[in-house]
């Protein structure tokens, strides 16, 4: 079984930005030279997460008010209170209660997604930021 490994880094702005990656990860699975297999695509960071949505503005919004209602911004959490200048604890649970990959799988060259499904990746930090990113891919 072959395995590639792509680095790539994506712009972020923080506050639940979401950043479309399907056709990056589409055109990568697509150039690998492998037929069938999986592609995981892994953030690197504790406050990023990488999802799988239907990336649309409405579903955009709820994901920003259902982490704002589920993890709000608060300056109580430890993570703050302990490491000074911090503001992000929010930022850091958000990012480990979603996780920080997927594995998707392909065939012909080509990701199985269902018809709406797009690959995304999440930042939930206080600032913008570069996210490095990793793509796993694996097949024959």
């Amino acid at each position: 079984m072959a395995v590639k490994t792509i680095p790539f880094q994506v712009e972020m702005a923080g506050d639940t930005h979401i950043e479309n990656i399907t056709k990056r990860v589409s055109s990568a699975v697509a150039d690998a030279g492998l037929i069938a297999g999986t592609v995981t695509v892994f953030v690197k960071h504790t406050t990023a997460s990488v999802m799988i949505i239907e990336d649309e503005p409405g579903i955009r919004a709820d994901t920003k008010a259902f982490w704002d209602r589920v993890v709000p911004a608060d300056p109580d959490w430890q993570h703050n209170r302990r490491n000074s200048g911090e503001d992000n604890g929010h930022s850091h649970l958000r990012g480990q209660l979603q996780g920080p990959s997927v594995t998707v799988p392909f065939s012909e060259r080509a990701l199985l997604l269902g018809t709406w499904q797009q690959i995304v990746v999440v930042d939930f930090d206080t600032r913008a930021r570069r996210r490095e990113c990793i793509l796993q891919i694996m097949g024959e």
